[in-house]
């Protein structure tokens, strides 16, 4: 056998180690071979459980905590570790070189590492170890990381949502368990919702974490008076009621509840349990039965694995996250999902140059942020359709030589036109539809239920004037047709010199209609409008059944002959065949301002003085400037 391989760009050295600010990491360690460490080392011991990452002398318990919870799928831990099998050490393949996968910034990319360690000089592993002192996938897995991000150093203080993020290219959420508790104090149904929530989430291979939040560093790592550790991160592997009907021992202890709810968590320290009800010592589990204790997993042993009541996790703990594997070919969900992504920037400039205007807060400059635009459609039965949104900054850990933080970010979702193809310049708050909350997080998302239209989303930095890559992603049903908005009005092409560029911009809004003709003969109709402009053509949804439709649906025309060209607006009845003329008008008002027309329906071209049933309520503001709107 030849000589193992040593990676040159992460050497067993000290600058491989790195240095925090925060903690004070180990200088000339010892880096040894898992071979020089152990007799006969794996990979993997008797696979992979949530039992076998521990954390050592590095303040990561949020990288830990979240190979605890990827243990939790083969399916998952197979795309971080491939072809694991061929990469055990007892393998003809090893060469002391191991590959792992990380999801990063829109693309899974490939970290390779040798098998040197950093171990105390009595030949322990200084940081991630497993539970199985022969089992070293989880080193290995830390090393890959902390090459990935720079230095080990750099992994000293983190957040786990984001390390699930890195691990499995989900869509992860942050949720403040305080005000969750605020919303369901008194309300048993929500309470009830919110535990069959996590449920079900962990049912659709969600990964899920929580921690207590620190006021300060002092009070990183202290303990609360039922055992639990302060700032740190405990990964959730287990959501479960427990019929009281059926479990007789506990009938004596909860004569007035019908259910027991619990939850699941793993210390990924390995020790430092909660000692509060159901903890492992406490009287609760007496009267328990080895077969039903096996049902639940139990183990009572000071392993970090322990059960409590789901009331007190909600007020022990302030903050829980989700990740969620969505449109993935990994699992096969009830709900497909449609991914779209772009890439972008906060660009400091002067003018029309800059794209970092910040928040909601800097009302001048909130537009001179980037802007996208998608289009959601609903079929005649939905009202909405369920949308994701998730906003991702450049990871700054690999850049903290150059004092790069992490930045406030978040987003706000606009109502606009359906036909917009241009930058937004003014709004109104009656347009925002939805908005992030900002954190200095790595990952922002927000899960809402939007009606047909087109919407615009501005993301931006909570501060103006702040530079930074970013990454949105969008899953909706169907293709939401991502754009980025990078032009402020339409331009000529250079096949079109010899046309005139647009005088105005007319917003046309079909508010609605009235006493139209009955259509069908099983129903009154499914009326829509449609309005064609200066070669442009644009139409409603349909209204079913109804001779009084309402739609209220706002488009731009961008114009360069409003005195000759006017708007042309007919409506029509939608069948599966062939769909029904209804009446037709023209609209002429070319009134800066705004104008709303009740307009008398005609029959068609050959008949055009023909009044027919039914009127149509518009609105039109025209202006001037293109940039006014």
């Amino acid at each position: 056998m030849g000589v193992p391989w040593c990676d040159p760009t992460f050497p067993a050295t000290d600058t491989s180690i790195g240095h925090s600010k925060s903690s004070k990491l180990p200088r000339n360690v010892k880096w040894l071979r898992p071979s020089e460490i152990c007799d006969n080392p794996r990979l993997f011991v008797d696979g992979i459980s949530h039992h076998d990452a521990t954390q050592g002398h590095l303040g990561n318990c949020w990288f830990v905590a979240a190979c605890s919870v990827l243990s939790g799928g083969k399916e998952m831990w197979t795309k971080v570790i491939p072809d694991a099998e061929e990469q055990e050490f007892s393998s003809e393949n090893y060469g002391g070189i191991f590959r792992f996968r990380f999801w990063r910034f829109g693309e899974w990319i490939e970290v390779c590492v040798d098998d040197l360690l950093p171990c105390s000089e009595d030949g322990d592993l200084l940081f991630t170890h497993s539970s199985q002192h022969t089992e070293f996938w989880s080193a290995l897995l830390e090393k890959a990381y902390a090459k990935l991000h720079g230095c080990y150093a750099v992994l000293d203080g983190g957040n786990l949502s984001d390390a699930l993020v890195d691990f499995t290219s989900g869509v992860s959420e942050v949720i403040d368990l305080n005000t969750i508790i605020s919303q369901l104090r008194g309300d048993a149904d929500a309470k009830k919702a919110f535990f069959n929530t996590m449920q079900k989430e962990l049912e659709d291979h969600a990964l899920m974490c929580c921690a207590i939040q620190t006021s300060g560093a002092e009070e990183i790592e202290q303990r609360t008076d039922l055992g639990l550790v302060k700032g740190h991160a405990y990964g959730i592997t287990a959501v479960t009621k427990v019929d009281l009907n059926d479990a007789k021992f506990f009938v004596k202890i909860f004569k007035e509840k019908k259910h027991l709810y619990l939850v699941r968590l793993q210390n990924p320290w390995g020790r430092k349990e909660w000692t509060g009800a159901f903890s492992d010592k406490s009287p609760e589990w007496a009267g328990v039965s080895q077969k039903e204790k096996e049902k639940l997993g139990l183990t009572l042993k000071d392993d970090g694995e322990f059960w409590m009541p789901f009331d007190d996790f909600l007020t022990q703990f302030s903050e829980m996250s989700i990740c969620r594997l969505i449109n993935t070919s990994l699992f096969s969900f009830n709900k497909t999902w449609n991914e779209s992504q772009l890439f972008g920037s906060w660009i400091q400039g002067e003018g029309n140059y800059n794209r970092a205007g910040g928040c909601l807060n800097n009302h001048e400059l909130f537009l001179k942020n980037p802007q996208y635009r998608i289009g959601i459609e609903t079929k005649s039965d939905e009202e909405t359709k369920d949308v994701i949104i998730q906003l991702s900054q450049r990871d700054s850990r690999s850049l903290l030589m150059d004092n790069k933080e992490t930045l406030i970010i978040g987003f706000t979702v606009l109502k606009v036109e359906f036909n917009r193809k241009y930058r937004l310049h003014q709004f109104s708050e009656e347009q925002i539809v939805n908005k992030s909350d900002y954190i200095k997080s790595k990952h922002i998302f927000l899960r809402a239920n939007l009606p047909r239209g087109r919407y615009v989303i501005v993301v931006t930095t909570f501060e103006p004037g702040q530079s930074t890559d970013f990454l949105l992603r969008v899953f909706t049903e169907e293709d939401p047709d991502l754009k980025c908005l990078t032009k402020d009005v339409p331009t000529l092409k250079w096949y079109q010199f010899w046309q005139s560029p647009p005088k105005i911009v007319t917003r046309l809004t079909i508010k609605s209609a009235s006493g139209l003709e009955k259509r069908d003969i099983f129903g009154k109709g499914d009326p829509y409008c449609h309005v064609k402009c200066e070669g442009q053509s644009v139409e409603t949804s349909a209204v079913k059944n109804s001779q009084n439709p309402e739609w209220n649906e706002s488009f731009l025309f961008y114009r360069r002959d409003p005195k000759e060209n006017h708007m042309k607006l007919s409506l029509w009845n939608k069948n599966l065949a062939i769909d029904g003329f209804i009446g037709q008008a023209l609209v002429k008002s070319l009134d800066p301002f705004e104008n709303t027309l009740v307009l008398e329906m005609k029959g068609r071209r050959s008949k055009k003085e023909e009044i027919v049933p039914g009127t149509v309520k518009v609105t039109i503001e025209n202006f001037d400037n293109l940039e006014e709107i």
